[in-house]
């Protein structure tokens, strides 16, 4: 497991929707997740500092998780199949772990707001790469597409 800090938030320039940065602490490893625009200013407003008059869900989670003496060791994200990335939260109670299943953004919202380390699998960060790959050639081979004119193959046959 690679661990990871929230580098920032920013917007996809196609769709517009909001993509957290995760960047390697002690590694050059980057790790953009989409997420929902919720999701996205939960985070942005947690970096920010901002103060909520009355506890957001992530606030609530992390008061329930306090308020039974629990802690989280950690997040983890441990999967992605068909471009959906899989998470978990590592709770300590009584001594005990317990994993429970999350929404990336959501574990990512409810590290920050209880300093727990945030951790992606290194086949994780592996698979990304290979799928961002292919999409920026897929993007590199749509753009020369829609770049050629009839001059870029010669002559015209028909003169």
């Amino acid at each position: 497991m690679i661990e990871m800090s929230v580098q920032g938030i920013t917007l996809d320039p196609v769709t517009n929707m909001p993509i957290v940065v995760l960047k390697g602490k002690e590694s050059e490893d980057i790790l953009p997740i989409w997420i929902g625009i919720f999701e996205a200013n939960a985070i942005a407003m947690q970096l920010e500092g901002v103060e909520r008059p009355r506890p957001m869900t992530h606030d609530l989670i992390k008061n329930l998780i306090n308020s039974l003496s629990a802690s989280v060791e950690y997040i983890h994200i441990h999967d992605l199949k068909a471009n959906t990335y899989y998470a978990e939260i590592s709770l300590i109670l009584n001594g005990e772990r317990i994993v429970i299943d999350s929404r990336p953004s959501d574990a990512i919202n409810i590290a920050l707001r209880c300093n727990a380390p945030i951790y992606v699998s290194e086949a994780v960060l592996k698979q990304s790469r290979i799928e961002n790959e292919i999409e920026t050639e897929e993007e590199e081979i749509q753009d020369w597409l829609e770049s050629i004119k009839p001059e870029d193959f010669g002559k015209n046959p028909s003169v």
